[in-house]
């Protein structure tokens, strides 16, 4: 991969963001590179080709010292600083810590401080009674680390966002002409490693490659290696004859796996199904054992619109016109523009008079765009008491209404599953969002009752949204697993805030094939407007 590409210049980005935050420089600095690089991984043209050409400023939250970043990498190859804080701010030791669940910091101190770099050299450190000459550490500190060296490393702390791992996993395997595997590949919730198969005759020329990847930062063996997040990554070598063998064991899980060994070897994945007399099962089902045939599950070019998106009414990122031009593009037939009420206070909100003049532009882009259609919708929020956030006359002026629950997501069981099961019943509602309120490695699932609110769903008619946002995936696979058995209709949405966002959308339908979902079962795979049932 050439260091000019997008990827490439996103994964500098991101390293040098990581560094900063070991070096004590301010958080919003590490945000804003991390931001950027997020912004460049996704662009549809080459970065290099705007750096060199001054426009790179016009990309939406690049300003004058990311500039100044990316014109140096693009001329000379790397960023100065970025290196000088490789070496001072030893990497390896920060990647180990994140790993061991010790922090990077403390890592990256106790490499700086007795110049190691290796997980060899900090446990022959701890073995010889070397940490506690190090500052900050004392008797507790130096037996937690030597506990964590000492642990089960089958059960990482760390955690990637399923969007990056993904990113990261395909740019690794790109790197070393392999295929990613592991959980990302059955795309799981988090991400807490990495695999990569590769295909070889020279399996020693793979890993001294892999080894030299800047992604990998450090090894614990020579098949495993760990990235600066501190996610371990495992190198599978196999020959051309068995990858599908090797790929299928790699991808995992082990459970399912085991369930099918032995393994023949074969070349693809879809031999080595019908090698063992068994028809081909997605990724996506392959957390468990399955009985029976597997469903035919939804695949993305199914889904005829997106039925959930901001626009700076609200906290989005782009206009109306904007954002339905860019669903339109993607071949959609229909978007449904869904920015929040007032009472989200955190974020601003729309009342009676601000949905009315929205309407306004919604009406202007549906004449630009048509046959496209524009529906105008509203994440209404529900109350302490159940009740929505909008006059009843103005909620039934609207094509569609999703109703959601942000404040209060700590209430007790009942009372989270009373307000919102009565707000389902309001005549007005089409789609209850992100039902379990889930934040992923921040916040945990609210105590609603799923069976009580899917029962619900089935009274009312109201559609279950899997959101396609990456830090909530909300419902999970196996909460569509619950609504799918139960009949329960879905809606497949990306909660998208930018253009960008509305990539997500892959995310929420194969989180909705992890729990069997089929395109009957999705209600945007059918024509625009949507009603809701009588």
């Amino acid at each position: 991969m050439s260091e000019l590409e997008n990827p490439r210049i996103a994964a500098t980005l991101e390293e040098y963001a990581a560094l900063l935050e070991l070096s004590d420089a301010r958080p919003y600095s590490s945000r804003a590179y991390r931001r950027a690089a997020q912004l460049i991984r996704d662009l549809p043209v080459p970065v290099a080709d705007l750096v060199r050409a001054g426009r790179v400023r016009e990309l939406r939250g690049i300003g004058p010292g990311i500039e100044a970043r990316l014109v140096e990498l693009v001329e000379t190859g790397a960023i100065a600083e970025l290196e000088e804080l490789k070496r001072s701010a030893s990497p390896e030791l920060a990647a180990l810590g994140r790993m061991l669940g010790f922090g990077a910091r403390l890592g990256a101190a106790i490499g700086s401080s007795l110049d190691i770099r290796t997980a060899d050299e900090l446990r022959a450190a701890a073995e010889a009674g070397k940490l506690r000459t190090v500052p900050g550490i004392g008797p507790r500190t130096e037996a937690k680390i030597r506990a964590a060296l000492d642990a089960d490393r089958s059960a990482p702390v760390t955690v990637l966002l399923l969007d990056r791992a993904r990113a990261l996993g395909a740019q690794l395997a790109a790197a070393l002409g392999g295929v990613p595997a592991g959980p990302a590949r059955r795309w799981a919730d988090a991400v807490d490693r990495l695999a990569v198969v590769v295909p070889t005759t020279d399996p020693d020329d793979v890993r001294r490659r892999f080894a030299a990847l800047p992604e990998i930062v450090t090894l614990v063996s020579e098949n495993v290696g760990i990235t600066l997040e501190g996610l371990p990554v495992e190198l599978v070598t196999t020959t051309p004859a068995s990858l599908g063998t090797a790929l299928l064991r790699a991808t995992g899980s082990a459970g399912y796996v085991a369930s099918l060994d032995p393994l023949p070897d074969a070349p693809d994945e879809e031999t080595v199904y019908a090698l063992l007399g068994l028809p081909y099962l997605p990724p996506e089902l392959r957390e468990r054992p399955l009985e029976g045939p597997p469903p035919t599950l939804v695949e993305v070019d199914e889904i005829r619109g997106d039925l959930h998106c901001h626009t700076t009414w609200s906290d989005g990122r782009a206009g109306v016109l904007e954002m339905a031009t860019a669903a339109r593009d993607r071949g959609y037939d229909y978007l449904a523009i869904c920015d929040h009420t007032k009472s989200v206070s955190v974020v601003p909100g729309l009342g009676p008079a601000e949905v009315e003049r929205q309407a306004e532009e919604i009406a202007a882009a549906n004449r630009a765009l048509s046959p496209f259609r524009v529906l105008h919708g509203i994440e209404c929020d529900i109350r302490t008491d159940g009740t929505l956030d909008l006059p009843d006359d103005v909620l039934a002026e609207l094509d569609w209404v999703q109703i959601s629950l942000h404040a209060g997501q700590r209430a007790p069981r009942r009372e989270l599953t009373a307000r919102v099961t009565h707000a389902m019943h309001h005549p007005a509602a089409r789609s209850l969002s992100h039902p379990t309120g889930r934040l992923i490695g921040r916040r945990p699932e609210n105590a609603l009752d799923l069976e009580r609110t899917i029962e619900t769903a089935l009274e009312t008619g109201v559609a279950l949204e899997v959101n396609g946002l990456p830090a909530r995936l909300d419902l999970s696979g196996e909460h569509v697993r619950r609504a799918v058995e139960a009949g329960v209709t879905l809606t497949c949405s990306t909660d998208a805030h930018s253009v960008a966002g509305l990539d997500n959308i892959a995310l929420s339908v194969h989180t909705a094939r992890r729990g069997g979902a089929t395109a009957a079962e999705v209600l945007n795979t059918r024509a625009a407007p949507l009603r809701r049932a009588p």
